[in-house]
């Protein structure tokens, strides 16, 4: 027996140094293409981790004598995956918020912080990453808990920043279509706001066929958000066309349109899949284990997706640019004073990225990971799946309202604030 347990543990060690030696060897090939998508690796491992221990933690952390469940109503299984994904969420927060501390005031790529801190050094951040990992296992429940509380507004801050790049975008892409020379482009802009507007009418119409099914009495919560959404969808596309909006168009109406119908279906789909509105979920509730696998990869895919965005795009939330290069040179200069004018030049070359806002967007994304595993902290309700529940609702709920208030609120700020500029 004590030499089976021996060859089990050896067997363990090897194939965790084989792990280790495959993330050191992926990472570094892939950080010789590009530091975001390390990074973007080690955040998905760690998402992976999270769901995982999120349903299979109970038997492990049972045996950690710190981390003691008290007499809570919720059952014991859901309590203990909670605490691990709030753990590995607290691990991974650290982790980045570290990086971002460290990286804050890189402007230019001559700085050795950025050399060795973003760009290098990935053996000893892997380290740091599994230690990270690690270490919120050792802490108590009340410093857990204490960190779910946080966690709640930074996941909103998370996706108030998810807003904020949509709305960037969705200007950038038609102002960029509507300035091009070629007739093509504006045929193409016609196409997409027309399709938008169709799929966010199309939709709305399935939804009041998946959540309102017969003989599921009135239903009058989702009609309510279903109705709410559209008649949202045709006002600010109403307004976008009027005078009082200097800077509306149809285009931007419709992104946004389809952007807030998708909240009302992810929201109506977060219901509880034993709630009889929920048509859907009886059918979610009998498909295949493959299907549940895709649906929250996807869930994932989406949050890694929105975090890359957002870390990556600076310029909406910078408020000083680069620096401006000068003109030609007042005084002739021969090649030894060129080349070494050249060098200096190339030591002030700006970074492409705010490295430390990328870091700090991870953070927050950790922060929404543990509150969507975890139904905003109050419990999941539907084991094996992940974003279920009356929390996740009233959070998409909000999140589609405070979207269609802030795009309001571009297109009438230019005329009630004149004297200010609204770029």
């Amino acid at each position: 027996m004590f030499i089976l347990t021996g060859a089990g543990s050896m067997v363990a060690s090897c194939f965790g140094a084989c792990a280790m030696t495959a993330v050191c060897t992926g990472l570094g090939e892939i950080m010789k293409r590009s530091a975001r998508l390390a990074y973007c690796l080690l955040f998905v491992l760690s998402m992976l981790l999270a769901w995982v221990l999120r349903d299979f933690a109970q038997p492990i952390m049972e045996k950690i004598p710190w981390i003691v469940r008290h007499d809570f109503p919720e059952d014991s299984d859901a309590w203990y995956g909670k605490q691990a994904v709030f753990r590995v969420s607290l691990g991974n927060f650290l982790f980045f918020s570290c990086l971002s501390m460290a990286l804050v005031g890189v402007k230019y790529k001559s700085d050795r912080r950025g050399t060795f801190l973003q760009h290098g050094g990935w053996m000893i951040k892997i380290v740091l990453w599994l230690a990270f990992n690690a270490l919120p296992f050792f802490l108590p429940n009340q410093v857990i808990n204490s960190y779910a509380w946080i966690a709640r507004p930074g996941a909103g801050l998370f996706l108030i920043v998810q807003m904020l790049i949509l709305l960037d975008f969705s200007h950038t892409l038609n102002d960029s279509l509507v300035g091009a020379e070629e007739e093509r482009y504006l045929y193409l802009l016609l196409a997409a706001t027309v399709g938008c507007f169709l799929g966010s009418l199309g939709l709305s119409a399935l939804m009041f066929i998946w959540f309102h099914p017969s003989g599921a009495g009135s239903c009058s919560l989702n009609v309510f958000l279903i109705t709410s959404s559209l008649l949202l969808v045709a006002g600010y596309s109403v307004l976008s066309v009027t005078s009082a909006a200097k800077n509306g168009s149809l285009f931007t109406s419709s992104m946004i349109g389809a952007y807030c119908t998708y909240l009302t279906y992810s929201a109506l789909a977060s219901e509880p899949h034993d709630y009889p509105c929920n048509g859907i979920g009886e059918r979610i509730t009998a498909a295949s284990g493959s299907t549940l696998v895709l649906s929250m990869l996807g869930t994932l895919a989406a949050v890694v997706w929105s975090a890359l965005r957002a870390g990556s795009n600076t310029a909406l939330f910078s408020t000083a640019g680069a620096p401006e290069e000068t003109g030609e040179p007042l005084l002739e200069t021969n090649g030894a004073d060129e080349e070494r004018g050249e060098k200096a030049m190339d030591e002030f070359e700006p970074v492409a990225y705010s490295y430390s806002f990328f870091h700090l967007i991870f953070a927050l994304a950790s922060m929404y990971i543990g509150m969507l595993m975890t139904g905003w902290g109050v419990g999941a309700e539907e084991k094996d799946l992940i974003d279920v529940g009356w929390a996740s609702v009233w959070v998409k709920v909000a999140a589609q309202w405070f979207t269609a208030l802030l795009y309001v609120w571009t297109l009438v700020a230019p005329a009630l604030l004149p004297d200010r500029a609204f770029d």
